[in-house]
């Protein structure tokens, strides 16, 4: 099963909606399975280096199913490396994304970007929440 545009979109708003509530700036983006953007926001007043990161850790989450800070400890491990070198160097492994899985299988990312580690990662579950 894919996520589709309606769900991405719900993703985004429900972590900008959890930026909101927290008072800082950020953006979001909504990734498939494949790595590939389907939904993404900034906010106004959100930084530029935060359209990057937002999609770079979601891209790290959905590559290797699992939060974009499990991945933080590993980042200059070869396998992690070798694949973010391999895909373009977009990848960030670092705290704020974290997998949409449905029947076991990863179908896509919410990755946030523009607040400290945990607050992007609070945003992007309270964007996951969105569609539960």
């Amino acid at each position: 099963m894919s996520l589709t545009l309606q769900e991405a979109e719900k993703i985004v708003d429900g972590a900008l909606a959890k930026a909101a509530e927290l008072g800082i700036k950020i953006s979001a983006a909504a990734l498939d399975a494949g790595g590939r953007l389907i939904a993404f926001k900034r906010m106004d007043k959100a930084t530029w280096a935060s359209v990057y990161g937002s999609q770079g850790k979601a891209l790290a989450s959905v590559s290797f199913g699992q939060t974009s800070g499990n991945l933080q400890a590993r980042a200059e491990a070869p396998i992690i490396r070798g694949i973010a070198h391999l895909e373009g160097g977009h990848m960030i492994p670092s705290q704020g994304a974290v997998p949409i899985i449905r029947d076991g299988s990863v179908v896509g990312a919410c990755g946030v970007g523009g607040g400290t580690a945990q607050e992007d990662e609070d945003c992007a579950n309270a964007g996951l929440k969105a569609i539960s």
